[in-house]
């Protein structure tokens, strides 16, 4: 057959050739038929694999084998190659079984999940039952610092805290004598004091020394000083074995018309007293042993007359060795009873006295008593006991009696102090006839502190003196009041008030004084 004019060469071809024509059909059967072998290989090879491992779920390895669906080989699939491989059959399957978020149920125990399913822990028995814990340990509390208390000057390690007090008063008695002799003077008062204390890890020194002067303008012959103090030092040799050392020291003056002077002195004539002990404390157990040996010495000096005389006093200078033994029992750790020993010796230096007599004697004494601490509150040592005093001069009756020492301090507020104290105790005296005195003294201190450094002290005291085999009784009483207003830690003002009355059973002996002062205070 002729091809048209005008007509295209390939057209001709493709008619006329049967070959061309079915090449295309014989291509897509050829890849149909290998995409299922490949297949059927495949399915094969899954088919001789091991079984699945244990820890497959059971969910997993129980689905039931899908069917195979055989791709026909159209040319349509073969247009999308990836639609051979899908959908085929496979172990693991891609949809979550149903139920699977849910715990296990069976159908007679809806409800109750598996934990509920273990057996109950079995019982124990025979076994102590468990201690309670102990109580939670009760902390004191920590007092909390004065702002207005001074610091002290480190030296090493012992700190000092030294003051300072300058003032000026009117007293209406300078020499505390009776009737219209007396006349009242302005004065100067100056005092100056150190406290010690140590800060050791082992071992304790405590001390406070304090001295004073009074000078009257009007009356220079009522000058006079003062002054007081002891040190105190604590050995620890071991754990229940201290040792105890101190020594003390007083200075004081006499008033004109008291009995002891035999004549109408000018001036006050001075009294010197001081002393050292020595001890050793021992803890058995609850058990306390405290040895203490003392000597204390007192020196008198001799009164001035208005005529320029001397009167002696050197047959008054003694000096006293002592020894005391105490046992103390801790009931509990705030009360400690205790039994208490002491034997003494005074000796004169002369061993007659101006008026005939020897005044050297002996005595033994007995006491009882208890210090307590009741709640951190209410603190103190009270003790009570007999002393029988003899004397070398058997004209001298024996001084027995009373004898007690009272130490009791009070909190009732944290801004209130009370503060009482007494003693009852047997002295000597030159007096011609009579063994010695018996002194009873009791002083009351009540103390406020309206704001932190505003500190308010009311105070009283009762002193009662007593001649053994003299008609011849002394009571003597001081009633006042005290201010104190901290401006800082190192200065202060202070004011006071003193109301003083004695009250004799000798004629003329009777006296009253009051005093005021003003002063500040500096301390470090």
């Amino acid at each position: 057959m002729r091809a048209l004019p005008g007509a295209p060469k390939s057209s001709c071809l493709e008619r006329s050739s049967p070959v061309f024509a079915r090449a295309p059909l014989l291509l897509t059967s050829v890849a149909a038929a290998s995409l299922v072998l490949a297949t059927t290989v495949v399915s094969a090879q899954q088919a001789r694999r091991t079984p699945l491992r244990p820890t497959v779920p059971a969910y997993v390895a129980q689905q039931p084998p899908r069917e195979q669906r055989v791709v026909p080989a159209t040319p349509d699939a073969v247009g999308d190659p990836a639609a051979l491989i899908q959908n085929q059959p496979s172990a693991i399957s891609r949809a979550a079984p149903a139920n699977a978020s849910r715990s296990v149920r069976a159908s007679g125990v809806r409800g109750v999940t598996q934990r509920q399913f273990r057996p109950p822990q079995p019982t124990v028995t025979g076994l102590q039952p468990a201690t309670p814990p102990p109580p939670p340990v009760r902390r004191s509390a920590t007092v909390p610092e004065d702002p207005y208390a001074p610091l002290g000057l480190r030296v090493g390690s012992v700190v000092l805290r030294p003051a300072l007090t300058n003032g000026v008063g009117y007293d209406t008695n300078p020499q505390r004598t009776a009737g219209s002799t007396r006349k009242g003077s302005a004065f100067s008062r100056h005092d100056g004091e150190v406290e010690v204390q140590s800060d050791w890890n082992v071992h304790e020194l405590t001390g406070r020394l304090r001295a004073g002067y009074s000078e009257f303008y009007r009356d220079r012959e009522a000058s006079r000083p003062d002054g007081e103090g002891n040190l105190q030092l604590r050995l620890d040799a071991s754990r229940d074995t201290r040792i105890l050392l101190e020594t003390r020291a007083r200075l004081d003056t006499q008033r004109p018309g008291s009995p002891d002077l035999t004549a109408a002195v000018v001036g006050r004539p001075l009294v010197y007293q001081y002393g050292a002990s020595a001890g050793v404390t021992h803890d058995i157990n609850r058990l306390q042993m405290t040895l203490r040996g003392s000597v204390d010495r007192s020196d008198y000096e001799d009164g001035k007359l208005s005529n320029g005389g001397i009167v002696s006093q050197r047959d008054r200078n003694q000096t006293q060795y002592g020894l005391r033994l105490r046992a103390a029992y801790e009931v509990t750790p705030g009360f400690r009873p205790f039994i208490q020993g002491e034997v003494d010796t005074r000796e004169f230096d002369e061993a007659i006295d101006s008026s005939g007599y020897r005044r050297s004697s002996d005595g033994v004494t007995g006491r009882v008593g208890s210090t307590f601490e009741i709640s951190r509150q209410l603190t103190g040592e009270v003790s009570a006991g007999y002393q029988n005093r003899k004397y070398d001069d058997s004209r001298l009756r024996n001084l027995k009696g009373f004898v007690g020492d009272a130490a009791i301090l009070w909190s009732p507020t944290p801004l209130t102090t009370v503060t009482l104290r007494g003693t009852a105790e047997l002295g000597d005296t030159t007096v011609a006839g009579s063994s010695g005195t018996t002194a009873r003294r009791a002083s009351l201190e009540i103390a406020h502190a309206l704001r932190r450094n505003l500190i308010v002290t009311g105070f009283g005291s009762f002193n009662r003196t007593e001649y053994e085999g003299q008609n011849l009784r002394e009571d003597s009483s001081t009633i006042g009041a005290r201010v104190e207003y901290r401006l800082t830690r190192t200065f202060a003002v202070r004011a006071s008030f003193t109301h003083e009355r004695l009250n004799s059973s000798a004629q003329g002996s009777d006296y009253t004084a009051n005093v005021a002062q003003v002063g500040l205070r500096v301390q470090f």
